[in-house]
């Protein structure tokens, strides 16, 4: 692992309109150096501090190299300066074990375009294949979909090139811890493929769906560089094993494509796919998730709130996190929560339907939105098998559909409290401030019993959890803002075990992502993408140092 020492300026505050050098000369001020002192800087983070309303304040951390840190650090004797040592990402060294057939990198999410960009990059030359269309192709379905209602099942908001996360917000924050540089090197990534370079530091960063779709492609098209492949409308349909290993796998039900590794990187809406791992008695089980509904507000109402002023061209549009812990002991929280984004119809199963939430890069549509959402857990789906969150999803999105007529069924959050509770949730100021506001969904939407989605328990939290929510963040629970279902497809409903080499109990079988339970987030895929690949990597020889006479085309 490589490293690198510079001195991190913490709480570098300014105002709304300073100008990039005030950056430096500020983090100097605190450093008791002149400018002309710093050797290089950089943005480390950067966040926007709205407590003190309307005051505004953008807040940054700073990376500053100088010719003599220890001396400027033995004066400086404030909390808001440090030594950072930077831990660059470093792949495995390789392993001594032969690869007779190149990795098949099984679906192209974050979670696989990084493991095999990984593998490609070091010499492995992967072969990835996805069931879905390449992200131009899919762009162009998703949006038939949404104007005409014509479901294409393997190419939609969940499959295909790029993911579910393609069509989201595209937003890059984690949770994950990240020792190893992964995190970073995700957005270096990223970056270098066409995503903005403020990823590399915004406290909240994201891309939005016009810009991932293009980074996308580009990463793909490195993979190919790399000595990989890319194969579209490839659905593995079955998996061949011999002796407790994988020994290939088979795809549209006709070609076999022999292989001793294998990534299983689908997505959490590769029901399919899980239905046929079981049947293969591949381990797995039923895990905890959650579900609930979109939420609409007018975005300059969201601004208002966060920010304490009204739409600001200096301020990108306000986003929030709200939780709130209910008396029977479920937690309600936001997710997925887009900035003047829509809700669109994420279904990728005939008669069924399910919501996500979307924005583009400019974050610039006139609604906010979020998923609220419930957690449930295998106690709640009815039945005792790892894929009974599976049937779960799959029966409130049957109702969805339904009570919708095949549009995306939207109720005010009046009507909806007033059914589930029968008591009025107050007179509207969204419907007094904001008389044109009206729902901004990708897709054909009507008005309709959306309470009649939810099982009753998972209902009754819901509302309980707005109104808790609605108490601390004014306006949250207003009558006049719009709810629309179904919020299905958070994560993933099983988890397909794995053990400390990421393999399953079928050796050569990696589960990997957030279809398998391992990841929760673009970031998150990607990260345990690299991780899948550093294991492989760490185990076998790249092709480039067995042969470079290898036909790797047909596995020979």
């Amino acid at each position: 692992m490589h490293e690198s020492e510079m001195i991190r300026v913490n709480q570098v505050r300014l105002p709304l309109d300073h100008r990039r050098e005030d950056i430096i000369r500020k983090a100097a001020k605190l450093l008791r150096i002149s400018p002309g002192e710093v050797l290089s800087w950089r943005i480390a983070r950067k966040s926007i501090d709205a407590r003190k309303k309307p005051e505004i304040a953008v807040v940054y951390s700073v990376d500053v190299s100088v010719q003599e840190p220890a001396k400027v650090l033995a004066r400086c004797h404030s909390a808001q300066v440090q030594a950072v040592t930077e831990h660059a990402y470093a792949f495995a060294e390789p392993g001594a074990a032969r690869l007779s057939h190149r990795p098949v990198v099984i679906g192209s999410g974050p979670a696989g375009l990084f493991c095999a960009y990984l593998l490609a990059k070091h010499g492995y030359r992967p072969l990835v294949l996805e069931r879905g269309r390449c992200v131009e192709e899919r762009r162009e379905d998703v949006e038939r979909f949404w104007r005409e209602g014509v479901l294409n099942p393997a190419s939609n908001v969940q499959f295909g090139e790029g993911g579910a996360g393609t069509f989201s917000d595209g937003k890059l924050n984690t949770l994950v811890k990240d020792k190893y540089g992964r995190n970073r090197e995700v957005l270096r990534i990223f970056a270098e493929a066409g995503a903005p370079e403020e990823i590399l530091y915004d406290a909240k960063p994201h891309i939005g769906t016009d810009v991932l779709c293009r980074v996308v492609r580009r990463l793909r098209e490195q993979i190919i560089a790399w000595g990989g492949e890319v194969r579209f409308g490839a659905q593995v349909t079955d998996i061949c094993h011999a002796d407790g290993r994988i020994a290939g796998v088979v795809v549209n039900g006709a070609e076999t494509i022999p292989c001793e590794t294998a990534v299983l990187a689908v997505g959490h809406s590769a029901r399919d796919t899980f239905a046929m791992l079981h049947e293969k008695h591949i381990p797995m089980e039923a895990k905890a998730f959650a579900v609930g509904l979109r939420m609409e507000h007018p975005r300059q109402m969201i601004d208002e709130m966060q920010y304490g002023r009204s739409s600001d061209p200096r301020l990108p549009a306000a986003s929030y996190k709200v939780t709130a812990q209910t008396s029977s002991g479920r937690g309600v929280y936001s997710f997925c929560m887009c900035p003047g984004g829509y809700v669109v119809n994420a279904s990728s199963e005939r008669e069924r339907l399910a919501v996500n939430g979307m924005s583009y890069s400019g974050r610039d549509g006139i609604n906010s939105n979020s998923a609220v959402i419930v957690t449930v857990t295998p106690e709640d789906y009815g039945e005792d098998s790892p894929l009974a969150g599976v049937a779960f999803q799959r029966r409130l999105e049957e109702r969805a559909y339904r009570i919708g007529g095949g549009s995306v069924p939207v109720e005010t959050y009046g009507d909806y409290r007033r059914a589930v509770t029968g008591t009025d949730a107050g007179a509207s100021a969204i419907a007094r401030d904001y008389p044109d506001f009206a729902p901004a969904i990708k897709g054909a939407h009507r008005m309709a019993a959306v309470h009649d989605i939810l099982p009753r328990e998972l209902s009754e939290a819901l509302v309980e959890g707005i109104d808790l929510i609605g108490q601390s963040v004014r306006g949250f629970a207003d009558g006049g803002a719009y709810l629309s279902g179904v919020e299905s497809r958070t994560s993933s409903p099983v988890r397909i075990t794995r053990d400390e080499t990421g393999q399953s109990a079928l050796r050569g079988l990696y589960p990997c992502g957030e279809g398998a339970g391992y990841a929760g987030g673009i970031t998150s895929a990607a990260m345990d993408g690299m991780l899948i690949a550093e294991k492989i990597a760490a185990r076998y020889r790249p092709f480039t140092q067995v042969s470079e006479r290898m036909d790797i085309r047909d596995g020979e």
